[in-house]
């Protein structure tokens, strides 16, 4: 399946034994390899034939299944990956800046701030959002502030409070509004199970906090730009 950003949280998972590889893009890379705007995966799911083509999917898996140990299956991805990837037009100079100056500074921007730097105006960066990223900046702000604080770790901060301070929240109320909305859990409860599989490399049931950008040595990921 292909999953853009998301604003709310998703409770997601399958009866059985599985095995799946995981590839992260950036939005800027995710907008270079499926060639769509990425606001039409923005909170949703998508078939990978829907988008790559009938029996992309299929193909793919098949070879997977096929090779005999890891260093030949990212072999595989990174063929399909680099075979697309070369005939895709460069990434938005523009955005990758908008991108850099928003992670740079760990979200703490405003759109007017964003116009400032850049020297676009407020529409032009809306509207570059809405291709390239999927959401607005106002919300990318939002989730990657989320983000870092989820990277901090625990004896970086002796309480949640000084933890809202130094991700750059206006305070723990609004940390709190935004790790309910963007998770489904309180900071105290998440930050919690990102510390423990960060600190013993669990797996299981805790797997999926992984996807907030906790490291987790246990998975097999990789982030493509």
């Amino acid at each position: 399946m292909l999953a853009g950003l998301r604003t709310t949280d998703l409770l997601a998972g399958y009866q059985g034994a599985g095995r799946a590889i995981e590839v992260e893009f950036t939005p800027i890379g995710a907008h270079r390899y499926l060639g769509i705007p990425l606001h039409h995966l923005a909170n949703a799911l998508a078939d990978p034939d829907d988008i790559l083509g009938t029996g992309w999917t299929l193909r793919i898996t098949e070879r997977l299944a096929a090779a005999r140990d890891w260093a030949s299956r990212w072999a595989i991805i990174d063929d399909a990956l680099a075979g697309r990837l070369a005939d895709c037009p460069p990434a938005s100079p523009l955005v990758a800046e908008v991108w850099n100056e928003l992670w740079s500074h760990r979200g703490e921007m405003t759109t007017s701030e964003l116009c400032r730097n850049t020297g676009r105006g407020s529409r032009r960066i809306q509207a570059l959002f809405r291709e390239h990223i999927g959401i607005p900046p106002q919300t990318l702000s939002r989730i990657i502030r989320f983000q870092c604080a989820l990277r901090l770790p625990s004896h970086h901060y002796r309480s949640l409070a000084e933890l809202a301070a130094v991700s750059g929240y206006h305070d723990q109320a609004h940390m709190n509004r935004d790790f309910r909305a963007l998770s489904g859990h309180t900071p105290g409860r998440l930050c919690g199970l990102v510390n423990r599989e960060t600190t013993d490399a669990a797996t299981g049931p805790y797997g999926c906090v992984s996807d907030f950008f906790a490291l987790a040595p246990a998975r097999q990921t990789r982030e493509v730009l």
